[in-house]
Parts: structure tokens; sequence; C-alpha cells
């Protein structure tokens, strides 16, 4: 066992918050070594401890499915990748439908996804039918395009809790959007009492580790989100990133884990595969879908989970999911 991983893994489990540069070598260990299972064992402990052992479902709604500008090549909405050539809308029954069907099987938030193309008058229109029709105590999330401070104190109008919202790998280069702009979304929403919640994805084996490093430092210093994760990309036939493959499953549970423990016991709630392994590796938090999803080829997908399967994953790994309202967005 290596000697610097072992005492940075046990600081960490101690309450000291790990450097960059330790990070950097959590990440940098053999995916199949005794030090990546020591990291995924310390990551566990960290969650376990910080959330009670207790883990979220959330449930996310698609509003719309269609190109988009901003033409962020790992999604299936890019123009680039010739996937939906005509914008499809969810009506506002569908949507509230949907939504009221996700608050019976018990997810613990309701997330509204739109492209960023999509009216924002609109979205408030759609976002306040479904929060006339979910009960009061019932968290509702917004993942949208990027905004400012006068469409954060609207969307908390509309009765947010919080946002979704992501300074994506390879932000300016492989997107069309700069990534001061995510940055200023994420500081903007906090401004203004929304809560961000948030994830390093989506991360393909061509992405330095140093890249996911800057993420996980500006989120823990400056963000202070509710959640994080770490997620790999899953690829889209007609990309231009496919060809660049994806991140094998033990590849991706070492960069979950290190996450998890750079996180540490102050944001007690990680993302990351939604399999079984995120639950082993200290990932509380997935995602059931409906509707449209920037990862399916289809525009009423196929790959997203019910909640209770999601939940099933959880308590198959020792956790146990939380009844009722969101923890993490709940309250001021």
């Amino acid at each position: 066992m290596n000697q610097e991983v072992e005492q940075i893994l046990n600081q960490a489990i101690d309450g000291t918050k790990i450097t960059s540069d330790e990070l950097l070598l959590l990440l940098q260990q053999d995916p199949e070594s005794r030090e990546a299972f020591a990291i995924w064992q310390a990551a566990r402990k960290i969650a376990m401890e910080s959330s009670g052992g207790m883990a979220e479902v959330h449930a996310q709604v698609g509003v719309n499915a269609g190109p988009c500008s901003k033409n962020c090549q790992f999604c299936s909405f890019a123009p680039v990748n010739n996937v939906f050539p005509e914008e499809k809308r969810y009506s506002t029954a569908e949507i509230v439908e949907r939504a009221l069907r996700f608050e019976t099987d018990g997810a613990n938030a309701i997330y509204l996804m739109i492209t960023a193309d999509y009216p924002f008058e609109l979205f408030l229109e759609v976002s306040r039918a479904v929060r006339k029709r979910l009960k009061p105590e019932s968290i509702l999330v917004a993942n949208v395009g990027d905004f400012g401070d006068a469409e954060a104190k609207q969307l908390k109008e509309a009765g947010y809790a919080g946002i979704y919202h992501v300074w994506r790998m390879g932000e300016g280069e492989t997107t069309g959007i700069d990534p001061a702009i995510r940055q200023e979304t994420m500081l903007a929403a906090k401004r203004n009492g929304l809560k961000v919640g948030t994830c390093i994805e989506p991360c393909g084996p061509e992405h330095p580790l140093t890249e996911i490093v800057n993420r996980a430092v500006f989120l823990r210093d400056e963000i202070k989100p509710v959640h994080t994760g770490c997620g790999r990309r899953l690829p889209i036939p007609t990309s231009p990133l496919n060809s660049l493959g994806i991140l094998d499953k033990l590849a991706q549970a070492l960069r979950m884990a290190a996450t998890r423990v750079f996180f540490g016991y102050e944001i007690p709630w990680h993302a990351g595969d939604h399999s079984i392994l995120g639950g082993v590796t200290g990932c509380n938090l997935s995602w059931a879908e409906s509707g449209s999803n920037p990862r399916d080829t289809k525009a009423d997908t196929i790959i997203g989970a019910t909640v209770a399967e999601r939940r099933d994953a959880f308590e198959e790994t020792g956790w146990k999911v939380v009844k009722g309202p969101s923890v993490m967005f709940a309250g001021k």
C-alpha cells in the first residue's frame, strides 16, 4: 500500500480537507490496485458518516428535445450529432402528469430540464403549472441554460428550491459556451437564494486528470454545492467524440471515489454511476428520468430508470433512502 495515499485517506477520514495535489495523486492510482480499493472504502465511509447512511433518489422530466444552438458534442441535442432535426415539446399537461407520477413514486426532488433555446418565459409558465399541482412540500429543481440575477429571482419566485448546473468537461472546446458563463450562473443562483447541485461530467478517456481537479477545487471552495458528483460520458453514436471511447467502470469508480473523498464531510451527497458500483464507492444520489434526455437518442428516454429501480440499487448496497422531500434541498 502506498504510504502517501494511506496518509491522505486517513487524514480525509479524520476530517482534514485534502489538497488539489493530493486529489491528483488519488486519481493517478491504478484503478485495479489496492490503493484504488482503499479510496473506495474511504469514500464510502465519509459518505455514510456525513449523510447518516442515507441516500436520495431524484427524478427529472425532460421538457423538450431538439437541436440546441450550444452544440455540445456529447449531447444528443447538438445539431452536429444530427439526432433531433426538429424540436419536440411536451405539453404542459404531459409534464405535470410526469411530475405527479414521480411524486407518487416517492422521488425526493423533481427536476424540470430544458434545452438552452427553450423560451424562458414558457419554462416559467410550465413550472408554475407543475408547482401548483405538486404538494407544497415537494421539492422542485431547475435544469436550464445559463442565466443571471433576474432569471434566478424568477426561478425562485416560480417555486424552485435550487438548480442543477455543471461546468462541463471540455467546456468551450467541445461546447459553444464560455466556461466563465457556466460558473457565473452557479454564482447567480447562490446570490438569489437558489441551492446549487452539480457534478464533474461528462468525463471521457481524453480528459486530463488535472481538469477534474480544477472542477473539484472550484466547486468545493467557491460554490459549496448541496451535492456533487462525477459522471462518465455515454456515447452518442453520431458524435465526433464517439471515436474517443468511454471510460470503463473501474476507471470511473476511481474518479467517483477520489472526488467523494475530496469533497469531504461538508458535502454529504455525491452522485456517480447509477449502478450498484456507485453505492459501493460512496455515491448516494441518483436520478430516475422521463421525457427527453441528453444522453439518449429517443425523445422519450429509454435509459432513464424508475424511482423504484434507483431505490433498489441503493438498498442492495446498504443505504437507506430518504422518505419524503429532499434533505439537501430543504430549508433556507
